[in-house]
């Protein structure tokens, strides 16, 4: 039998989305001891999904993106450190080395990084070019955005279809490009994804898919548009690349921990004796899907959390979920549970696609594998319960 003490310091490496809900999670969960959060950023906590839609429309001032009050975090009795990204850690030690010099020592460390958005080469210093990551980014998208009547976004993922559709909303002409043939095909499969291409094309969003980009277009230090690997140029006063971004894990080189599409972790989510993995940097084994796994969504940030903390107080159970995502773009709210590989079999079985409120099941083999609602999200809840967990196949990749 293993005997688990209890760590007397943790540190939290991240003060995002998942590094707040574990510190919140162990305190919930009666752990009293010292506790540190450490967040490259300045801002206090924020969460990340409100960006690309109400914080980038000006529906929400950007304070109103904050995770929680200054009087809840004080009431974590955590030390906040803001303002001062990790650098190093030595993982026998357990220690963690702050861009100012700091050198951080607990008894249990948690990295909870995130994610680095990806660019386009010629890209840095480039006027006009932008990423959405951060609260930063989002306010200076939207100062460009305000000032501008072209854009053009780069991917058609998640994030790039948000951009698209809250960048039309504000009255601009935009035009989304990306090597997909639908927006999000490999998040919704195909029969949704042209659905949302139908969305999109419906309020206006011009739409280039199918080929990558091959460079930006310049002029005087500014970008003047996007060139296509087809030879079309498609010009734009603001670019938004938007096209997936890379776990932050460079600060972890040397360390000895096993950097592979984010930190690799066991089933428990643990890294090494005393370090743990969560949120959008973990990369984890899922005893359920039998393969690893590296989920990049606001839901697994909070449940994953809560798994880590109750694993750093002993508990020592595998970290099984079924995939889950959401998106809102122009009057869709769009849920997805479990995973909709390209060759399953579609059931509709609740409301209808010609009134854009439905509910679909995705089968495999006669087993329920997925379920995709589109503006029904009390049935798609409810649906739910059908998926066989057992059959979910291993996802393509991971979603925003």
């Amino acid at each position: 039998m293993v005997v688990v003490s209890t760590p007397d310091s943790v540190l939290v490496v991240g003060a995002s989305a998942a590094g707040l809900s574990t510190a919140e999670a162990l305190r919930r969960q009666g752990y009293r001891g010292r506790l540190t959060i450490l967040g490259a950023e300045e801002h206090l906590p924020y969460d990340r999904p409100p960006l690309s839609k109400q914080v980038l429309s000006g529906v929400w001032e950007p304070q109103q993106a904050q995770l929680r009050p200054r009087a809840a975090l004080d009431a974590l009795d955590a030390e906040l450190i803001l303002g001062d990204p990790a650098v190093g850690l030595d993982v026998a030690a357990r220690t963690v080395r702050t861009a100012s010099g700091r050198s951080l020592r607990a008894d249990a460390v948690v990295i909870a990084t995130g994610l680095r958005a990806r660019t386009l080469p010629g890209q840095d210093g480039l006027a006009g070019v932008h990423t959405l990551r951060g609260l930063d980014d989002a306010q200076s998208l939207r100062k460009d955005l305000l000032a501008a009547s072209r854009a053009v976004v780069v991917g058609d993922g998640v994030l790039g279809s948000e951009i698209a559709a809250t960048a039309r909303s504000m009255g601009l002409d935009v035009t989304l490009a990306g090597p997909q043939h639908a927006p999000m095909a490999m998040q919704l499969g195909p029969f949704a994804a042209e659905l949302l291409s139908d969305l999109h094309a419906e309020n206006g969003v011009r739409l280039r898919l199918g080929a990558s980009v091959a460079a930006l277009e310049t002029a005087g230090g500014r970008t003047t548009g996007v060139r296509l690997e087809t030879g079309e140029v498609l010009p734009a006063e603001v670019v938004v690349v938007a096209f997936g971004a890379a776990p932050v894990t460079d600060w972890l080189d040397g360390s000895g921990l096993r950097l592979e599409n984010g930190v690799v972790c066991d089933a428990c989510c643990r890294a090494a004796d005393g370090i743990w993995a969560v949120g959008d940097v973990a990369r984890w084994h899922h005893d359920g899907l039998g393969t690893m796994l590296r989920l990049e969504n606001r839901t697994n940030a909070t449940e994953q959390a809560a798994a880590v903390a109750a694993n750093i107080l002993g508990e020592d159970r595998p970290y099984v979920p079924v995939p889950y995502f959401w998106t809102d773009q122009f009057d869709a709210k769009i849920q997805v549970h479990g995973v909709l590989p390209t060759n399953a079999e579609v059931d509709i079985v609740d409301g209808a696609t010609a009134d854009r409120r439905f509910v679909a099941l995705y089968r495999q083999a006669g087993r329920t594998v997925g379920v995709l609602g589109w503006n029904m999200p009390k049935q798609t809840r409810l649906r739910r319960s059908e998926l066989d967990t057992n059959a979910i196949a291993t996802p393509t990749g991971g979603t925003s």
